[in-house]
């Protein structure tokens, strides 16, 4: 058996003290796992400083994958490791602090009664489950990404394959602070259209949605940006792209009240997919874009603001591998109008996400190894 050693690679900057120009320096690094795949897509920080990783590990558990949380201390060793699941495929794809514990996003085959349903799990600060909840029809449902709502409950953003217009829909549930859902709403087309990420409007507490379409715009798979009011009602959508496959993975509010996005492009820039770049106004409407990238695929998971008033991208690129099938994980600093001040490459295959810590820094998270950068 190959064995894939680790959840996550996780970086701590501090950019206040960096300035535009530095790069940060790697100070520690840490691995997790077994013998068998081990990975990490997401990372927040704790209430004490630490950190918090959700994924998947079929090293450790019940079934074939099983939904994995790590906690850490601010040094990343290791203070608690659980798994959720049973005998089939349990994904865990998002975890966010909800103060008592923690909220985690997915999708199970062990649960349901679909292929994969979407799933939510509440834990208590320790880890342990509270209770969980599944959503889904006879085909695939899964969930990326979710928010706390003023009422204490909860908003999910994923895809569906059972319910909606087409092959696949954006999905956006709704549920009290147990987990019961209150509403449900599908957008999309005849063709595949897939959710990602998601972010509450500071303007009039509604969402942005962010994901790709094969519905809609003028290319084989576009960006598209969906923004929501606060029930769940469709206020307007935007598609971003051109002929071939472009796709979205992560949104961010920007200072100004626009939007920041993160993904790939295969329409545009200078390899077979460039990380791409898209800064909207507050409507959705295009002020600029930028691509990143070499001959080879490059691509973009997670994007966060910095108090400059840039932007922190990361991703993976094969350009800067040494071996062209191998990716290295990607960090990019912007100015605020997506111009490249620098970038910094890491063993890591992915850099998966980026989360802005109390004190001012970023914490980076990827696939092969925790890192802390200072």
């Amino acid at each position: 058996m190959i064995k894939k050693v680790v959840i996550l690679w996780l970086a701590l900057l501090m950019l206040d003290t960096l300035g535009a120009s530095a790069q940060p320096e790697e100070e520690w690094n840490k691995t997790f796992g077994g013998s068998g795949s081990d990975v990490g897509n997401s990372v927040i920080e704790a209430e004490d400083g630490g950190y918090i990783i959700a994924g998947w590990t079929d090293s450790f558990g019940m079934g074939q994958n099983d939904v994995w949380l790590t906690k850490t201390d601010s040094k990343g060793f290791e203070e608690w490791n659980r798994t959720y699941g049973g005998t089939g495929d349990d994904i865990g794809r998002s975890v966010m602090n909800v103060g008592d514990g923690y909220f985690i996003v997915g999708s199970t085959r062990s649960h349901g009664s679909g292929d994969f349903d979407l799933w939510l799990i509440k834990t208590d600060s320790e880890g342990n489950k509270v209770w969980d909840k599944t959503f889904g029809g006879p085909d695939f449902d899964w969930g990326n990404t979710a928010q706390q709502t003023e009422d204490g409950g909860y908003i999910v953003a994923g895809t569906t394959y059972s319910f909606g217009a087409g092959r696949g829909d954006f999905w956006l549930i709704k549920t009290d602070l147990n987990g019961n859902e209150m509403w449900n709403k599908t957008f999309g087309g005849i063709n595949l259209d897939a959710a990602f990420s998601m972010v509450q409007s500071s303007k009039d507490g509604g969402y942005v949605i962010v994901g790709s379409t094969r519905s809609y715009g003028g290319g084989e798979s576009d960006v598209w940006l969906i923004k929501v009011d606060s029930k769940g009602f469709e206020q307007w959508n935007r598609t971003f792209g051109g002929a071939d496959i472009d796709e979205g993975r992560s949104v961010q509010q920007a200072d100004d009240g626009g939007y920041i996005i993160a993904g790939k492009t295969k329409s545009y820039g200078a390899g077979d997919f460039d990380l791409w770049l898209i800064k909207t106004d507050s409507d959705g409407n295009e002020e600029w874009n930028r691509t990143f990238g070499g001959s080879e695929w490059d691509d973009g998971f997670s994007v966060a603001t910095v108090e400059d008033g840039g932007y922190l991208v990361t991703g993976s690129t094969h350009s800067d591998a040494p071996i062209p099938s191998r990716s290295k994980t990607w960090l990019i600093k912007t100015d605020g109008s997506g111009n490249e001040q620098w970038n910094r490459t890491f063993a890591g295959s992915l850099g998966a996400s980026i989360y802005r810590t109390k004190d001012g820094g970023y914490i980076i998270g990827g696939f092969e190894e925790l890192i802390k950068l200072i």
